[in-house]
């Protein structure tokens, strides 16, 4: 069976703020990638302590940022790109100045996260 081709609008995932922020689940459009667009203009704002159990990668499109990927922290800026491995905790802040915006590409056809307690809020 072939598959065809599909089209997702930003009405089918993107939010009403005008800012790159929301999702899709790759299941959506028969693929194994689902994608999440992040934004924020907080400085300190980010993603929770987090773990999924597939491999994450991050594309850095605007701002800076530091992202704690298990014991490891790391200083990003645009045109980076990480990778968090499956089943690693991690999280990411925006350090500004200025707004932050990420892609991060779940290796999955849906998004599966467990949120953590943050050991360094303990």
């Amino acid at each position: 069976m072939t598959r065809k081709h599909k089209i997702l609008h930003p009405d089918d995932w993107g939010s009403t703020d005008g800012l790159w922020k929301g999702y899709f689940e790759g299941k959506s459009l028969d693929t194994d990638a689902t994608v999440l667009f992040y934004s924020t203009v907080n400085v300190g704002e980010g993603p929770v302590w987090h773990v999924h159990p597939y491999d994450e990668v991050f594309i850095m499109r605007k701002g800076r940022a530091r992202f704690t990927i298990g014991e490891h922290k790391i200083d990003a800026e645009a045109g980076d790109i990480l990778m968090g491995p499956a089943n690693v905790p991690h999280k990411y802040e925006n350090l500004g100045p200025g707004p932050l915006e990420s892609t991060d590409i779940h290796v999955s056809d849906s998004w599966i996260q467990t949120d953590l307690d943050d050991p360094e809020l303990a």
